[in-house]
């Protein structure tokens, strides 16, 4: 039987008042209730006079003496907290979903700006927001090269507002290397794909990834120092997985492109490791319609698992806590503006992804004794 209003809002103000200031969702949880329901709670007893609320907190009513000068909110009423992403780009919009269900708790509102593919297109974006009243930010700059990130650092590091970055690291010693993030460990990914391809028996392993944002970069530069010091990978190179996928997508258009299934036939190679999924999902078609049949003829592994799984061979995948990294980031910067901006050091946090095993990789047949390199 479903507890009558009257005595769930009693049970509430006994909580409020012998444990001080309660979070909504903590007291939902508690009283098995939804966070909507309970807020809907604390607003009636706070029109009531029986207790105070803040956003995502109940307080318990003050002395009347005390009440002349109370402590302040946790987080204070105010503006928003600005979110800006890169246009389709589905991998931060898993992250943003993480983001927002943080935030709803809290009772905070977003705003979600949506920058398009062009060099500097968020600074003018964030300088809007925090004029219209945000008070925080989450933000993923494209940063499709090493000089557009460069050229981001000094204006958001002056920002006057909390700010986490999500998916980006920036360099090291850089104006904003003390400034909040939160990222997947790439490395790690790296690291869990090829040692699922080399206890498979794979040796000669292709990366096939595009170079055009902090993940790919991070990524290529993971698999060139695990495949070089890897003692069960004789043989690895990198291509690009499309044109497009470069810094200057003209540029490498213009330039002699390496096909993935060329290489793989000139390497020997009998595995691949394949970023992002959609490049992916194409490049395992282009290898069928060469005759390189996956997984028979060569193992695969995408890098996202954003709609690896879809694929008519579902693909391996490692895959990034995407939905973590959102919720951290907003859990960082509620933090930020609980305490102020400058309370405490900055954090740079990983999370660990993980690997999904699927049909597209499968044991490697043995290497012909001929091929096999001295000891």
């Amino acid at each position: 039987m479903r507890e009558p209003v009257d005595l769930r809002r009693q049970r509430i103000l006994a909580v409020v008042q012998s444990r001080g200031a309660t979070r909504v969702s903590d007291l939902a949880a508690e009283l098995a209730v939804s966070v909507v329901t309970l807020r809907r709670d604390v607003e009636e007893l706070a029109r009531e006079g029986k207790l105070r609320r803040g956003h995502g907190v109940a307080r318990p009513m003050l002395p009347e003496t005390a009440q002349a000068a109370p402590p302040p909110d946790p987080l204070p009423d105010g503006g928003p907290v600005a979110v800006v992403v890169p246009e389709r780009h589905a991998y931060l919009y898993e992250m943003l979903h993480g983001a927002r269900t943080t935030f709803e708790e809290a009772g905070i509102r977003i705003g979600l700006h949506i920058a398009p593919p062009v060099a500097g297109a968020e600074q003018p974006i964030v300088e809007r927001a925090l004029a219209d009243g945000a008070r925080g930010l989450l933000i993923a700059p494209r940063w499709r090269s090493r000089a557009t990130e460069e050229a981001d650092y000094t204006w958001l590091a002056r920002l006057s507002v909390p700010a986490v970055l999500m998916e980006r690291r920036p360099r090291a010693g850089s104006a904003l290397h003390a400034v909040d993030t939160v990222c997947t460990d790439h490395w790690y990914g790296v690291h869990l794909a090829l040692d699922h391809l080399a206890g498979l028996g794979h040796r000669r392993i292709v990366l096939a990834a595009r170079d055009d944002s902090p993940t790919a970069r991070a990524l290529r530069s993971a698999f060139t120092e695990i495949a070089a010091a890897h003692p069960d990978i004789d043989k690895w190179a990198v291509v690009l997985s499309a044109p497009g996928a470069a810094p200057d997508p003209d540029a490498a258009a213009a330039a002699v492109p390496v096909e993935l299934p060329s290489l793989i036939s000139e390497l020997g190679a009998t595995a691949a490791l394949l970023h992002g999924d959609v490049d992916a999902l194409m490049l395992v078609q282009k290898l069928r319609d060469s005759g390189v049949r996956v997984p028979e003829d060569c193992s695969a592994i995408a890098y996202d698992d954003v709609v690896a799984g879809l694929g008519s061979t579902p693909l391996t995948a490692v895959s990034p806590p995407k939905a973590e990294v959102g919720r951290a980031a907003a859990e960082l910067l509620l933090r930020r503006l609980e305490r102020g901006a400058s309370s405490g050091p900055a954090r740079r946090m990983e999370v660990l992804p993980d690997l999904k095993v699927r049909g597209s990789t499968q044991q490697a047949a043995p290497v012909p004794a001929s091929e096999v390199p001295p000891n």
